[in-house]
């Protein structure tokens, strides 16, 4: 696989260019957590290309270049095998999750002509997850980044690499749904 090619779009590109991206970008993310917080697990993977890779990596490990994450599965297909666990296999009690997010930041936009749509989009996006189980307060359960990596599909934006960082250093219980 060829490496991606340093010539930046981004900045070539004039505001109204730049606004309809960030729009669609936008509207990728939010698509995205709500599927999340609705509960519709089924739908994740459907966010990502097939060869796509999520990861949930803590601060620490991110700033020191550390490799081990909580989470980190290297295609569409593990994300489906994720999804069957957290729906059919794990028991825990129940509890609801609502992200807030920032609106997401176009770090760059490079060609790479071994893509869907010939180019990469490279963008952050700041997170934090609430947690509420019934009948209790809210908590806050993890904030931190998205690093994202998108590219143009027939279908719209897709992820192919999903790098969540949080910054919370102890995470409620544990990591059962995706962030």
């Amino acid at each position: 696989m060829s490496s991606i090619n340093p010539i930046i779009l981004w900045d070539d590109l004039d505001s109204t260019q730049r606004m309809l991206w960030r729009d669609e970008l936008l509207q990728l993310q939010l698509s995205y957590v709500d599927a999340l917080d609705s509960a519709r697990f089924e739908e994740w993977p459907d966010f990502f290309m097939p060869d796509a890779r999520y990861t949930v990596q803590s601060r620490e490990n991110f700033d020191r270049g550390l490799p081990l994450a909580l989470m980190d599965l290297e295609s569409q297909g593990m994300m489906r095998d994720r999804v069957y666990g957290v729906t059919q296999t794990i028991f825990h009690a129940p509890y609801y999750m609502r992200h807030l997010c920032n609106s997401p930041l176009i770090v760059d936009m490079k060609l790479n002509d071994q893509v869907e749509g010939g180019f990469v989009l490279s963008a952050r996006t700041h997170y934090s997850v609430y947690r509420t189980k019934p009948g209790q307060s809210s908590q806050i359960y993890n904030v931190g980044c998205y690093h994202d990596e998108v590219v143009q599909t027939t279908n719209g934006l897709r992820f192919i690499k999903k790098l969540c960082v949080y910054d919370t250093e102890l995470i409620l219980n544990s990591l059962i749904y995706p962030i």
